[in-house]
């Protein structure tokens, strides 16, 4: 934590508190190590946003509500379908390190691949994954579509791209009893009513302090026992 001046170390008090009281609110259970350690995010996100452009959200008390507790309500989503599981997870088109830099943090036994295609993007990933000592973190400056990696259990996504590309782009890269995760706003029902071969489920999420609608289309390939995953 940065020791300077007391104003410095009061809003950061401010964004604790934020966090940790919307963690709460979603039967998160962080420790205080990583609490701090989100807050760190949002001031690494805001440091480089001056610059990189990273999000249109400036003020770091709004991106705790619009960015880390609506990524929060998709981790706690993630550890009641899955658990702290030993997996692999991608995160497309992660942009600033949504959601894939707080599942990271909420679920360090997961090893999470954040992929963007813009470069800066992908640095300031690698930045955070270094100053955060997030070891399970990785960066690539790719498209998901040229992406040649080992399968992943979980590909996440957050306002991507439509569920059809969002399948398609990487079908290829998920695992044999793996899951898609697409954070969505409102439930997209016309998106869905276009997959083939694809089961789903939609589930709505509630972000602490956050005034709009959210949800988390749950996708798997159509099989006998899809039923397990989903």
């Amino acid at each position: 934590m940065n020791e300077g001046s007391q104003p410095g170390r009061s809003a950061d008090a401010e964004l604790v508190e934020l966090l940790a009281r919307g963690a709460a609110a979603l039967s998160l259970r962080l420790q205080t190590a990583q609490v701090e350690c989100l807050v760190r995010f949002v001031r690494l996100i805001a440091k480089w946003n001056v610059t990189y452009n990273l999000t249109a959200v400036r003020d770091p008390r709004d991106m705790v509500t619009h960015h880390l507790l609506d990524c929060l309500a998709a981790a706690a989503a993630l550890l009641k379908r899955r658990g702290q599981a030993v997996e692999r997870l991608l995160d497309v088109g992660s942009g600033a390190g949504l959601p894939g830099v707080v599942i990271a943090v909420v679920s360090p036994d997961r090893e999470v691949v954040c992929v963007d295609s813009v470069g800066k993007k992908a640095a300031f990933i690698t930045q955070v994954a270094g100053e955060l000592g997030l070891k399970n973190v990785t960066a690539r400056h790719q498209r998901v579509e040229n992406l040649q990696d080992q399968p992943f259990d979980v590909v996440a996504s957050r306002a991507f791209a439509s569920l059809t590309a969002f399948v398609t782009d990487t079908r290829p890269l998920l695992a044999a009893n793996g899951v898609w995760m697409a954070m969505k706003g409102k439930p997209p029902d016309a998106e869905v009513r276009q997959l083939q071969g694809i089961s789903f489920h939609v589930e709505p999420l509630s972000v602490p302090g956050l005034d709009a609608e959210r949800c988390i289309v749950w996708l798997a390939p159509s099989t006998d026992d899809v039923s397990a995953n989903l």
